[in-house]
């Protein structure tokens, strides 16, 4: 009997594509003899999400529990999920449901070798490490940044949009309308309105 595959794939940003993972998912179904039955896609999604904040991801989830599926297809480990318990919770799910799993980058299917379920697992354990390892970078780097004396965050406003604002607010203009005409944020008006406020009231 054909299996049925169902493509997964996700990118990180609005500006990135799934083009690339889908073409050579799907060609590769068609040299196994597989048949693509769905495609999920999460467009904009970090791996570190849950089930619940991805969409696509949580539909497959579904099709997995009504039988819909033979095989999931992916291009690389880390496009179902960067966080080992996920990735393991997931692992089982699909298993028990008598689902296998190909992933692309990793040269891993289950559907032909008992011993690419370890090396999923193992994958999982290394994606997660590399997670890690990036976040403490970039905690010993604010860290530094912080020691050094650099101000955090996003540049405040120069003196002369906070004039600008000031004036616009004082003639009567809402917080979204001043916010468009100096070309800034409603938060930013908001913190000169709440300002301007507390110097009035004492």
């Amino acid at each position: 009997m054909t299996k049925r595959a169902a493509i997964y794939a996700r990118v990180s940003t609005s500006k990135q594509t799934t083009d690339n993972q889908m073409i050579e998912l799907q060609d590769t179904a068609k040299r196994l003899g597989w048949t693509v039955s769905d495609v999920y896609e999460d467009h904009g999604i970090s791996g570190g999400k849950g089930r619940g904040d991805r969409p696509a991801f949580d539909k497959l989830h579904k099709a997995v529990a009504r039988g819909e599926v033979d095989i999931i297809m992916a291009w690389s480990v880390d496009r179902l999920g960067r966080s080992l318990q996920d990735l393991v919770m997931f692992l089982n799910e699909v298993h028990d449901a008598g689902v296998d799993i190909f992933i692309h980058q990793q040269g891993i299917n289950t559907a032909t070798s008992p011993s690419s379920r370890m090396m999923f697992q193992l994958l999982g354990v290394f994606a997660e490490f590399e997670r890690g390892i990036i976040r403490s970078r970039i905690n010993a780097g604010l860290d530094r940044a912080r020691t050094e004396g650099k101000k955090l965050g996003r540049p405040g406003l120069s003196d002369y949009k906070i004039n600008r604002i000031r004036k616009q607010l004082v003639a009567g203009h809402s917080v979204r309308a001043v916010a468009d005409m100096v070309n800034v944020s409603t938060g930013s008006v908001s913190k000169v309105k709440k300002q301007m406020l507390a110097s009035t009231a004492m």
